[in-house]
This record gives structure tokens, sequence and C-alpha cells, in this order.
């Protein structure tokens, strides 16, 4: 699997530079994802620019990086979805759980929204 990781203090970006997210290469899409946030990543960009075809094998591996990410309560964001890949999110009804976002600087701008929001909400439950 080819991929890049650019690691940055609030947020990770992780690119998949493959043309398909199907059986072959999602078990390593989620191993990388857990070892991510195994390693303190708290919010991931998946920015998925070069992936024309996605099975229901890579939609599994997305749920996964979802799932770790949200239980330690970071943000996991999709990025430059293709048509294809959107359209199975669509139909599969999981446009309601990803954050879908169409450029990896808007999905940037929604991690520091995030923070900003995530910090508020702890300094108000501090002065409760």
């Amino acid at each position: 699997m080819k991929f890049t990781i650019d690691k940055q203090e609030k947020y990770t970006i992780f690119k998949l530079n493959e043309e398909k997210l199907d059986s072959s290469i999602a078990p390593q899409l989620k191993s990388e994802l857990i070892t991510l946030h195994a390693e303190g990543v708290k919010n991931i960009i998946l920015d998925l620019a070069e992936v024309k075809y996605t099975d229901s094998s890579g939609l599994s591996a997305l749920l996964t990086g979802n799932r770790v990410v949200s239980e330690n309560e970071g943000i996991f964001i999709l990025a430059k979805l293709s048509d294809h890949t959107m359209k199975l999110v669509k139909i599969s009804q999981l446009d309601s759980v990803f954050n879908i976002l169409p450029t990896v600087e808007e999905a940037v701008d929604a991690v520091f929204m995030y923070e900003i929001e995530s910090e508020l909400k702890e300094s108000e439950e501090e002065e409760d």
C-alpha cells in the first residue's frame, strides 16, 4: 500500500496513493489508522484524491478509522472523494456517519473549528 503521512500539531493528513481501496488494501489501511491512533494522533484527515474505486472492505476500513478516532474524542475527516466512492458512501447511508469535505484545506479548517469547540466545552464544564 502506497501512502504518505503529514503530521502536524493538531492533525495528521494520511494520503492514500492508490487507485483502489478494496480488499487487497483495506486491512493495511485499518492497521495504519489504528497505529496512528495508538501513537496519540487525535485528528485524522484521510485524503482520498487518488482513489477512484472503493468496495465494501474499503468502507469497513474507513469506518474503523472513524470509530477509533471518535473514541479518542477526535475528528476523522474524509477529503477529496471520487464520484464512485461518494456514491457508495451515500448508498450505504454512511454520509451521515462520516465527516466529508471536498478539499484538504477545508478539512484542516474543520479540525481547528472542532478543536476550538472542544476547548470551549471543556472550559464550560469546568465552570459548572
